[in-house]
This record gives C-alpha cells, sequence and structure tokens, in this order.
C-alpha cells in the first residue's frame, strides 16, 4: 500500500501564492506518475496537474502558466506551486499516485483546502 499525506492549503487573497506538498510512504516502488486533482464546491472533481516518474506534464488548460507540478522522489514528495490565484481555484486538492501495476489511481491523499478570497 500507499500512503499521501498533503499540506499547504490554506486561505490566500486573489493574486497570491500557495505551495502544496504531498509525502508519499509505504511501497513506493510500485507508483508511476503523480497528480494533483481538485474538487470545488458543487463542482465534479478534475485532473489539475501530473507528473510522470520520468519528469514529463501535464496541465489543465485552466491552470497552465500559474501552477507547477514537481516531484523530488529522494524525498518522496510531490508539490505544486500555485501563482497568481483566482477565487475559481478554490477547492479541496488532493494528491493522487499511479499503481504501475493496475496503470489506475490507486492511491488517494485526504485533500488539503485551499480558498482564494476576492
Amino acid at each position: 500500500q500507499v500512503q499521501l499525506v498533503e499540506s499547504g492549503g490554506g486561505l490566500v487573497q486573489a493574486g497570491g501564492s500557495l505551495r502544496l506538498s504531498c509525502v508519499a510512504s509505504g511501497r513506493i516502488f510500485s507508483i508511476n506518475a503523480m497528480e494533483w486533482y481538485r474538487q470545488g464546491p458543487g463542482k465534479e472533481r478534475e485532473l489539475v496537474a501530473r507528473i510522470s516518474r520520468g519528469g514529463s506534464t501535464y496541465y489543465a488548460d485552466s491552470v497552465k502558466g500559474r501552477f507547477t507540478i514537481s516531484r523530488d522522489n529522494t524525498k518522496n514528495t510531490l508539490y505544486l506551486q500555485m501563482n497568481s490565484l483566482k477565487p475559481e481555484d478554490t477547492a479541496m486538492y488532493y494528491c493522487a499516485a499511479q499503481n504501475r501495476a493496475t496503470g489506475a489511481d490507486d492511491y488517494w491523499g485526504q485533500g488539503t483546502q485551499v480558498t482564494v478570497a476576492s
């Protein structure tokens, strides 16, 4: 099993920045890509960003140019640097990890709340 623990959420003014972290533990070798998802009030969960084991990245159009995903494999930690935050970025942010055996996001963190005030 893999355990994921997020941190770094909080309340920030529009235009501000936050950095989310996600520490992985357990069967780390079973992880392939890692992702950040978010779910805003009354909205469906959406993929925000993904980073492969080799460092290739994907971003949702809504965050491209403002958010940066990175991972430090030596620290088993995933990051999401969020700049120029907007009120519509308000959501619960979840870290997820893709299981190399199944190809599915089998591992999830508990989430960290990000609230952007206008």
